[in-house]
């Protein structure tokens, strides 16, 4: 049994009257639990306020990690005046525990007759509240961290790999180059048919025709071989389809062949077939690794604009297509593993918009981010449109191809903690932290749903 003792050794109840802990004794019952025992499964009904008189309770949170302790003496569970149905986490006994617990048959009756003792576990349920919500935005912060951190990773990882590969490839194709130079060296060439290779050569390098399907790369090749064999070259003593892989590489053609035969002659055109050859190869290899170089340039620069690690904490003017753009770059390898369509149209001559630019990368991030989710595994479409509304607000829409959401809960996808996702894949703030922020511009958003089209639809103003 408890006793009044139990009770004053709460600091919260220190100016509740005595009747009133009497009249909550009279009411409450013991329940005790072993250590690891789960109070309340997440998803399950909460039906009792609940003083911890000995031990440790914790509120896990997403992937089991510990979000709130509660030491004895404490206040959990069901409080007057809150609308708690049901636990969004695990509620577990970290220590045997001994706890009381008032039903919430009683609450009524506690609130007419007991109004300090109200007062207190209102101010207790205030608390809790701010605890608990700063709590899960520092888990929704850190999960979206996570995704974008993992997504940015595999897009780093693609063209790290392409450096280091053709950077090794380079270093032993150029301890190669001695022995071709004294090919080159025994060649009968004048100047001006040295001129003419070299003139040629690098006008087929600086004017790169598109690239061809795989049908007419192969067929190309085919000819190619076929011309070397020939005309009997086979560079270094190697297949004259390594050469022609090569030169198909570059669209070089039997045209570009003869030509060369009709400027330097039979005689010397296997040695500058392998010249060529091997401009061509380094040519490539620098090339890929330019292009690698550029990818992860590009990925820094959208890391940059999306966190604005440049700029002030203060309101600026914002461009509203790089902040999407740079959010849809980071999010580029979850679009790729759905293999989503992604549309975007977005005026160029769009005015920017007065805001903070960080803020309202967190809006686009969430609503691609569930768009994502939401969409089938394979063959989703999301389209994002913006357009100039009276000229002083900014529409954007977000249109994907997914579930939908139902009518019944479509007024409750903005309210803190709601998520139809499963326990541990969402906190329910994202879309509460969207419309947060977008208050905090003056703005509005709404939503349109039917199975297989859902539509946010963002309303900012220009001058914020």
């Amino acid at each position: 049994m408890a006793t009044l003792a139990d009770l004053q050794a709460f600091p919260q109840f220190k100016n509740v009257p005595d009747e009133q802990l009497n009249w909550l004794l009279d009411r409450v019952e013991v329940a005790d639990f072993p250590k690891g025992r789960v109070i309340n499964e997440a998803g399950k009904p909460v039906d009792s306020l609940r003083l911890l008189l000995d031990g440790q309770i914790n509120i896990h949170g997403q992937a089991s990690e510990d979000m709130i302790t509660y030491l004895a003496p404490a206040v959990l569970g069901l409080l007057p005046y809150s609308r708690m149905s049901e636990a969004r986490f695990p509620i577990v006994a970290e220590t045997d525990v001994r706890t009381l617990a008032l039903h919430r048959d009683h609450l009524r009756e506690m609130t007419r007759q007991c109004y300090e003792l109200t007062e207190t576990f209102v101010q207790q349920m205030t608390d809790r509240v701010r605890t608990f919500a700063h709590q899960v935005q520092q888990e929704e912060k850190m999960a979206s961290l996570g995704r974008l951190s993992a997504g940015l990773a595999h897009e780093l990882n693609n063209p790290v790999a392409a450096i280091v590969r053709n950077a090794e490839a380079l270093k032993t194709h150029m301890r190669a180059t001695p022995e071709r130079f004294k090919v080159i060296m025994r060649l009968a060439l004048t100047d001006e048919q040295t001129d003419a290779v070299d003139e040629w050569l690098f006008e087929k390098l600086d004017n790169r025709p598109k690239t061809r399907s795989l049908l007419e790369r192969s067929s190309l090749e085919d000819d190619l071989t076929d011309w070397l064999d020939d005309h009997s070259i086979s560079p270094n003593g190697s297949d004259a389809a390594d050469l022609a892989s090569t030169l198909a590489d570059f669209n070089f053609s039997e045209d570009d062949l003869e030509y060369i035969l009709e400027q330097v002659g039979a005689a010397n055109l296997t040695g500058v077939l392998e010249w060529v050859s091997n401009n061509l190869v380094t040519e490539k290899l620098v090339v890929d690794i330019g292009e690698a170089s550029n990818r992860m340039a590009t990925l820094v620069a959208s890391i940059k604009s999306y966190t604005h690690m440049d700029r002030g904490a203060g309101k600026e003017l914002i461009n509203l297509a790089e902040g999407i753009q740079s959010t849809l770059t980071l999010l580029g390898h979850k679009v790729r593993a759905r293999n989503v369509t992604v549309t975007v149209d977005i005026p160029t001559d769009l005015p920017e918009l007065c805001g903070w630019p960080g803020e309202l990368n967190q809006v686009w991030t969430n609503l691609i981010d569930n768009a994502l989710d939401a969409m089938p595994e394979k063959g989703g479409s999301l389209t994002i449109n913006s357009v100039l509304d009276r000229n002083q607000f900014v529409l954007t829409t977000f249109t994907d191809n997914g579930s939908g959401i139902p009518d019944a809960i479509q007024k409750k996808i903005f309210e803190p903690f709601f998520t139809t996702k499963g326990v541990g894949k969402g906190s329910g703030l994202g879309l509460d932290i969207v419309q947060g922020v977008i208050k905090h511009h003056n703005g509005s958003i709404k939503v349109q749903s039917k199975p297989g089209e859902t539509t946010f639809t963002v309303c900012l103003p220009v001058e914020g």
